[in-house]
């Protein structure tokens, strides 16, 4: 079992970065394949972007392509979303996630319902 806890949100003016962090712990870290969602308020989590076991395999929802950038490092147990051009529609609660895998990944990488464990979520806030 893992557990996840981000950190990094904030409020920033549109067209500004920030960037996220997930730190696991309580198993080991390469086993999993790690994706973000977000959920803002009124609508429903949505995918934002995953990676595989070492982060060789990216996947982006189409909204944050070219401006949203995942990686990890495996050594420091740790995910990151590095987010530039960001706009106010990119407002919402950002939550890492997890899904043991520790062989060959049967998943769709973008489905909520593929992932095991999450974290508390860290609010990002865009002003225009």
């Amino acid at each position: 079992q893992v557990q996840l806890v981000e950190s990094g949100g904030g409020l920033v003016q549109a067209g500004g970065s920030l960037r996220l962090s997930c730190t696991a712990s309580g198993s080991t870290f390469s086993s999993y394949v790690m994706g973000w969602f977000r959920q803002a308020p009124g609508k429903e989590r949505e995918f934002v972007a995953a990676t595989n076991w070492n982060g060789g395999t990216t996947y982006y929802a189409d909204s944050v392509k070219g401006r949203f950038t995942i990686s990890r490092d495996n050594a420091k147990n740790t995910m990151y979303l590095q987010m530039n051009s960001l706009k106010p529609e990119d407002t919402a609660i950002y939550y890492c996630a997890a899904d043991y895998s520790p062989g060959y990944y049967s998943g769709t990488y973008y489905g909520a319902w593929e992932y095991e464990y999450w974290g508390q979520g860290t609010q990002v806030t865009v002003s225009s």
